[in-house]
Formats: C-alpha cells, sequence, structure tokens
C-alpha cells in the first residue's frame, strides 16, 4: 500500500499504474479489470481516476516463467540435421520459444519431443535458440545443437553475417518496384503487442523487389539487412502495403478473407550462412505451405 504522488491526481488508474510502478499498460488494465486495484479500500476500475493522496494498494500474482513443453507437432520439417545443427521449416501457429501470454506450441518443444538433443547455451526456454520467426510467419529456422555452434552462429547474425530471404504478398503495388526501406522500428505507443516505425526506434532496413504484380497484390521479395521484431510487417505497412492477411498491421479482412488467410502471408523461402563446424557456406530452401500457396493461386487466377 502506497500513498497516490500529487502528480497523478486526475491520472486514469492503468496510466497512474503503468508510471507509478514500470508495468505495461495492458497489465495495468488486465489488474484492474481482476479487482486488483484498491483507492482509500475501495475498488477501482482501470479508467477511474486517481486521487492524490489516497492510498493506493495493488494485488497481483506475477505470471510464471515461461518453460519449455514438449509438444509434438506433426508438420515441423526437418531440412538438415547434424551434430552441430538443425534447420528446420517452421509451420506457422508455432512460436520459436516459450513467452508470457503464448500458450501454443513452440519450436523449443518440438524439437524435444521429437528427441533432439540442442544446444544448453542461451536462457533455459530458449536454448539453442539463435534467431526467431513470429508465430504466425513460416519458413526455414537454425537451431544450435553444440555449444560451439550457438556462440558461432549468434555472433554470424549479430555480424550480419547470414543471408535471409522471404517472400510476401502484399497489398497493391510497391512503387517503386525495387528499393530500400530505412526507418527505425521501436514499440508502438499505444499497444504492447505491436511495432511501429517510430524516431525513438532501432535502426532498421529492409530490401525488397518485387517479383509478381496483380491487380490488388504484389509478390515481393525481401532481403534483411537487420533483423527487428515484425521487421517485414512493419515496413510494408509503413509504405500502405501490407502483408496480406496480416490483421494486426492493417490488412484488408475481406481480401483476406477471399485469399483464405488466418495469418500474415510471410514465408522465410531462404537461408545461407557459413556452417559453425567448418566455415563451408551452406543454403537451405523452403517451398510455400499450403495455405499460401491456395492465396497465390488465387490472385493469379484473379
Amino acid at each position: 500500500m502506497l500513498p497516490v504522488p500529487d502528480g497523478l491526481d486526475g491520472v486514469r488508474v492503468d496510466a497512474g499504474l503503468a508510471k507509478l510502478l514500470g508495468f505495461s499498460r495492458t497489465l495495468a488494465a488486465e489488474i484492474a479489470g481482476g479487482g486488483g486495484v484498491r483507492l482509500d479500500g475501495v475498488e477501482a476500475g482501470k479508467s477511474d481516476r486517481l486521487r492524490g493522496g489516497a492510498m493506493l494498494e495493488v494485488s497481483w500474482e506475477p505470471p510464471r516463467a515461461p518453460t519449455v513443453e514438449p509438444i509434438v507437432v506433426p508438420d515441423l520439417g526437418i531440412v538438415h540435421d547434424d551434430d552441430d545443427i538443425v534447420v528446420i521449416d517452421k509451420p506457422a501457429g508455432v512460436a520459436a520459444h516459450p513467452s508470457l501470454g503464448w500458450e501454443g506450441p513452440t519450436v523449443v518443444g518440438a524439437l524435444a519431443a521429437a528427441g533432439f538433443r540442442i544446444s544448453t547455451s542461451g536462457a533455459p526456454e530458449r536454448q539453442g535458440v539463435v534467431h526467431r520467426l513470429d508465430a504466425g510467419t513460416s519458413g526455414l529456422m537454425v537451431v544450435a545443437k553444440s555449444e560451439s555452434a550457438y556462440t558461432a552462429l549468434k555472433r554470424a547474425f549479430h555480424d550480419r553475417e547470414v543471408d535471409k530471404v522471404y517472400h510476401a504478398l502484399v497489398q497493391g503495388l510497391p512503387d517503386p518496384l525495387r528499393g530500400t526501406i530505412d526507418a527505425p522500428i521501436g514499440r508502438h505507443p499505444r499497444s504492447d503487442w505491436k511495432f511501429a516505425v517510430t524516431a525513438a526506434g532501432k535502426h532498421a532496413v529492409t530490401h525488397y523487389e518485387t517479383i509478381e504484380a496483380f491487380p490488388y497484390a504484389s509478390l515481393v521479395e525481401v532481403h534483411l539487412e537487420t533483423g527487428r521484431t515484425h521487421q517485414i510487417r512493419v515496413h510494408m505497412a509503413a509504405q500502405r502495403h501490407p502483408c496480406t492477411g496480416d490483421a494486426m498491421y492493417g490488412a484488408d479482412p475481406t481480401l483476406s478473407a477471399r485469399l483464405g488467410l488466418t495469418r500474415q502471408w510471410l514465408h522465410a523461402v531462404e537461408l545461407s550462412f557459413a556452417h559453425p563446424a567448418n566455415g563451408e557456406w551452406v543454403t537451405f530452401r523452403s517451398d510455400y505451405p499450403a495455405d499460401l500457396a491456395h492465396a497465390l493461386d488465387v490472385v493469379r487466377h484473379d
């Protein structure tokens, strides 16, 4: 229990908790919505106003730390496997590793369920993970199995020595057809789960080239120079060409339904890097999964 500073007098409960206790505004709203906030002994909702000098009581239970749950993912493709690395073809709906708020399957859990022993480096819930794909993005990922591979691959990704190629079906026609998007990306100012182009964000560079153009969508190839969270989705949406099916970043829901998409049309088609064991340059490729192939077939025939 603590007194509300005079400077927060009149501020909404959720905003005040975020400032006073360092919570995200989303978490503050959840706590208040669950009856966990009291002002002078009276329950307060998230949109109620704080009163300077009132006694604030906050009751909440910190969430459990994420743990690896071995869950079989039948359509997890094993593209390559050796003593140092395993390259997978990740289906949509699978996160790279456990995290707060995610209750679905993960790459780490799927590999554990399949009997793979991966590197013990990294946080317990993300051992062996050297890069990530969004849960709704399909395609190629490499996971380290040996400690030396983990160290080498982490350095390679940090030093931008890995070539990552994506294909995306975006709305409209990019202008120019080939170009570079150089715009910093940071947390969205009004959403904890989204990102946005913002002056306070981190340096982010995306190179794209139009492969095919259709009446209302375009297939583009994307090369990432940096690896920010949601980078392709944010950069394309900022150009008013969001990935089809990407409801979070403004995709047309009518078009998404027409194409049969329940997630963003974004696929990691190629991954190249120096093998951590011998330095040999290796390249792996992935075909479009059925849902993306179907959507592309629809726009081609239209």
